[in-house]
């Protein structure tokens, strides 16, 4: 698991100035767009979609990613930087959502958060086992890259099991542009 966190697990630091400390905006899975010329929602903002039975889940997981990035300002990028940070995020959530259909009899949900700092990628489902990036990571070799990738484009990753209950969620947090 990554510790490149400068702050504890779940503490994002200090709100970045004339940070609102709205609560959640927005229904989950609400598909509302702000429009080109909108400001870009302050405050924590979720969204969720149910994967479990769908066909053709990472296109729909990237689909669904790309639309709450335009909703929340993410998209489209005014920089190269910005645009690469859109892709990133778009690349996890495909890495991630790939591991629970290889190896987890497949996704259950997406969940996105973001607020003024980062964006939170969970992806659950009812695997029993635990993703780690492969060691020795074999860069010219095919497959086996996933959690390789995601650890090393986010600031942090991990997995959270609920006890009594099969299945984990397995998180990600990568920064917010500039």
């Amino acid at each position: 698991m990554s510790t490149t966190r400068p702050y504890p697990p779940g503490d994002r630091g200090p709100e970045p100035s004339g940070a609102s400390g709205a609560s959640e905006g927005g229904a989950p899975g609400d598909g509302a767009s702000t429009g080109a010329a909108a400001v870009p929602p302050e405050g924590p903002q979720t969204r969720r979609i149910r994967l479990d039975g769908e066909s053709g889940v990472v296109p729909l997981a990237r689909d669904f990613t790309r639309q709450a990035l335009y909703a929340w300002g993410w998209l489209p990028a005014s920089s190269a930087d910005q645009r690469a940070a859109a892709e990133d995020v778009l690349l996890v959530v495909s890495e991630l959502v790939t591991n629970a259909c290889l190896h987890a009899e497949g996704p259950e949900e997406l969940f996105l958060a973001r607020d003024n700092k980062v964006i939170r990628i969970e992806v659950s489902d009812r695997g029993t086992g635990q993703p780690a990036p492969r060691t020795p990571h074999r860069a010219g070799r095919p497959g086996g890259h996933g959690m390789f990738i995601v650890q090393r484009l986010c600031l942090d990753w991990g997995v959270v099991r609920t006890p009594g209950r099969s299945g984990k969620r397995v998180w990600a947090e990568l920064g917010a542009p500039a």
